[in-house]
């Protein structure tokens, strides 16, 4: 993209909310990144210490993780492979240019994290927008983890248990609810309480292991099936038109690493658009060959029977698959605390800016405030993960918001940041880009919609 003259929108500090508060809610830094105080940047570019090949390797851990496994299930509702993979493809390409489109906006803005390049290209209103995004999507993507942790422990038990699954599912220490609370009470909790996650990049290199490992027995599965594992019925094309955006959420909550994104181009070693440009573009590729292969051969294996998570349509007794089962839960159990760190800072920012109170005059008052808004955001998480069994409805709903992260506030950035460009003559390049981001910013306001809607309409009302 070309970097004309221009003025981005200064109105970050309206409100008169606390400037110090905003490094308060300076969240979701890639847990493999490392980056240089903000006073630094304008010395120079050269700063970060992530190589361009790392950048690669940390996009795609972010991209990477739960998701992959619905992938399955959204195949056999877009209708097939065919579909599935024709949907994949046209959205990589809005996914790319949502992430490059980051980037310049960072590069014209000075800012640092996703929320704050919104603040700063587009103003107060879609700052606070972005902000209450972000921690909603983190919150409804803790319930989806506590889920994932349920439908895991149910196979594993299973498998254990040496009384068929009748008999054993009466027994008090084996029902869903309890097993949640135990691991959710003894695991969880602690882990989300602390002001600082230190033990992200263990967590990250956790979850690398377990997303291609999981990838690697799907895979295996279907070339190598199991006797028993015979697909119902495989749909060769979708039943409606409109049955192919049923499978829309799944791959924007899969392919979101857009908020992420931000500090990854901050952190490399030359932050150019060009450059990141083709780091997304081999990243993007990456995930969507793991994400492809998941999809298509657990879909193939199972057919249109195939469960929303896709391990749960595996036996019990399958030994590979509990080792995946087990490393799941793992990355799951690790994960939570990131993503509830994550909301929690936006909350907190958001609270200290309307306060107006900076960081240093609240400090006494910061664990009472954190002790609150963690166990809150465990119970309410924890109680909604009990009650809605199905990770799909989920899904369906925080899929909409990772549709905004993808389309809507970088398209809003895009035009924002050619408006504010200071020109004598609009070229055709400048109106290209602002119809780009007016079609990026429509497009995800569609998806948004029609997600959110049939979440609320047949998901959570069924």
């Amino acid at each position: 993209m070309a970097q004309g003259t221009g003025s981005i929108n200064s109105d970050y500090k309206d409100w008169e909310w606390s400037a110090d508060a905003g490094e308060r809610a300076r969240l979701l830094q890639s847990p493999s990144v490392e980056t240089v105080p903000k006073s630094r940047e304008s010395q120079g570019n050269g700063l970060g210490a992530t190589s361009a090949l790392g950048a690669v390797f940390i996009v795609v851990n972010a991209a990477l993780g739960a998701g992959l496994l619905n992938f399955p299930a959204a195949f056999s509702m877009a209708g097939g492979v065919a579909a599935g993979i024709a949907l994949q493809m046209c959205m990589l390409i809005f996914i790319i240019g949502g992430l490059v489109i980051l980037a310049y906006c960072s590069q014209a803005s000075n800012e640092r994290t996703y929320q704050e390049v919104v603040w700063a290209v587009c103003g107060k209103v879609p700052g606070v927008l972005c902000e209450v995004a972000i921690a909603v999507y983190t919150f409804g993507t803790c319930i989806a983890f506590l889920i994932i942790i349920g439908d895991q422990e149910d196979k594993i038990i299973a498998a254990l248990v040496t009384e068929p699954e009748e008999a054993g599912s009466g027994r008090w220490y084996t029902d869903r609810k309890f097993t949640i609370s135990i691991t959710a009470f003894l695991l969880i909790l602690p882990l989300s309480i602390p002001k600082e996650i230190g033990f992200q990049k263990y967590a990250s290199s956790l979850s690398v292991i377990g997303t291609w490992y999981v990838t690697a027995v799907i895979i295996i599965k279907y070339i190598w099936p199991d006797k028993e594992l015979v697909p119902v019925e495989i749909p060769t094309s979708p039943s409606t038109w409109t049955a192919v955006f049923n499978a829309v959420p799944t791959i924007c909550f899969g392919f979101q690493c857009h908020v992420s994104s931000v500090p990854v181009f901050n952190s490399m070693k030359q932050p150019e658009v060009k450059t990141w440009g083709a780091v997304v573009t081999a990243a993007m590729v990456i995930a969507l060959f793991v994400y492809t292969g998941t999809g298509v051969c657990g879909f193939l294996t199972f057919g249109a029977g195939v469960e929303q998570d896709v391990l749960l349509s595996y036996p019990s007794n399958d030994i590979p698959v509990a080792l995946a089962r087990a490393f799941i839960i793992l990355c799951v159990l690790t994960s939570y605390p990131i993503l509830h760190f994550c909301g929690r800072a936006v909350l907190e920012g958001l609270w200290l800016r309307y306060t107006g109170v900076t960081v240093e005059e609240d400090v006494i008052r910061e664990r009472r405030r954190r002790l609150l808004q963690t166990i809150s955001w465990f119970l309410l998480t924890l109680l909604l993960a009990l009650f809605i069994p199905d990770i799909g409805k989920v899904i369906s709903v925080i899929g909409g918001l990772a549709a905004c992260f993808i389309f809507v506030f970088p398209g809003l950035c895009l035009i924002q940041a050619k408006l504010s460009e200071i020109q004598e003559t609009r070229a055709i390049s400048w109106w290209a880009q602002v119809s780009y981001g007016v079609f990026m910013v429509t497009l995800g306001a569609f998806i948004f919609g029609q997600t959110t809607a049939n979440a609320i309409f047949v998901d959570l009302t069924a």
